[in-house]
């Protein structure tokens, strides 16, 4: 009789177990936040862009410190015109601060509207909108206010091989687009119309030093200008001395603008046929800006910018754009795998 009762109370606590183990799996289903996502790397790329659970964790452990003194909260009154307009909304959110940032990634790496993350999260729509245009600005402060450009000495220290030919390259440069809303007035659209694109566009400059990462991302302009007159006023020029070279695209003809050498894809000009040495050269540039080019296609690769911009989040899209530049830098190996060990996430 007693083996028996024992024999009962171990296959009930064995039981007791099972379900308390099938509650914790349910209560994590209802629940959506980085526990969730925790136990797949594949899950963790998909909406966040982060290369592992690891790789999140130590960009969290970067930010956190300051998330939880610096961070200055976003309120209705200033929140995005897109959210409700509820103003009984509290101030506070009841997710915790990672899952706050689990929430942002995932509006600007997969491009999920407001209705979805509230449902995904149970929060409200306007509590969304705010985490969204608290973070944006905090990452922007936080990120912008370390120091992109890398000093002269420490770019040679990490100069990779295929670079040799061109030693003195401090950046390398090019231009991107991303589709706004076209808006009702001629002269706007005018102002934003980009004739590369055929759509209403905005236009950045991003520049990346020879190993991989990025060092520099201009505002956002009009669709409509020049990359000769986005260098001018990115304020690019400020930063560049003598000594330090830029590689460019054929589109930058800012020779005059810099005092540093300028290597670019030579021109045919009146010639009929480039010399032997124009063309190696050519080739050359060639080769190492497919890697600027790479370096931005990880940026575009976030979904909130595969669909043109609302005109109602106009204000905000440029912290967005620099925000989705900085994250580069830390959600990615490097752009070429025998560069990792020189740094190109420094």
């Amino acid at each position: 009789m007693a083996n028996q009762v024992a024999n009962e109370n171990k296959a009930l606590k064995s039981q007791i177990r099972e379900l308390q183990h099938q509650l914790e799996v349910l209560q994590l289903r209802s629940h959506f936040g980085i526990q969730r996502l925790a136990g797949s790397d594949e899950d963790i790329r998909f909406y966040t862009r982060f290369a592992t659970y690891k790789h999140f964790l130590a960009f969290w452990k970067l930010v956190e410190p300051a998330a939880n003194t610096k961070m200055v909260r976003i309120t209705n009154d200033k929140a995005s015109s897109a959210s409700s307009s509820d103003s009984s909304q509290p101030t506070t959110t009841k997710l915790p601060p990672i899952d706050e940032l689990l929430l942002f990634l995932m509006h600007l790496s997969v491009g999920l509207h407001l209705r979805d993350l509230s449902e995904r999260f149970g929060i409200h729509r306007t509590t969304v909108s705010r985490i969204i245009s608290t973070w944006t600005h905090f990452l922007y402060q936080l990120l912008g206010s370390k120091r992109l450009w890398i000093p002269r000495e420490v770019v040679r220290a990490h100069l990779p091989p295929e670079f040799s030919v061109f030693p003195d390259t401090q950046v390398v440069l090019d231009c991107t687009e991303v589709f706004c809303q076209t808006p009702s007035s001629l002269l706007l659209q005018s102002e934003v119309f980009s004739t590369y694109k055929s759509h209403a566009t905005f236009k950045a400059m991003i520049g990346m030093a020879p190993h991989g990462a990025i060092t520099f991302v201009s505002g956002l302009y009009a669709g409509s200008m020049s990359d000769r007159e986005i260098f001018k006023l990115s304020g690019i020029v400020s930063l560049l001395t003598p000594d330090m070279a830029i590689m460019v695209d054929k589109g930058f003809l800012v020779d005059n603008l810099v005092e540093g050498k300028v290597y670019r894809p030579a021109f045919l000009s009146k010639n009929p046929q480039m010399s032997r040495e124009d063309v190696r050269q050519t080739q050359s540039i060639a080769r190492l800006r497919v890697h600027v080019e790479r370096c931005i296609r990880r940026v575009k690769e976030n979904k909130l910018f595969d669909k043109a911009i609302p005109l109602y989040v106009c204000g905000s899209i440029e912290e967005l754009f620099n925000v989705a530049c900085f994250l580069v830098n830390y959600q990615n190996g490097p752009l070429v795998k025998a560069w990792a060990s020189l740094g190109s996430n420094d």
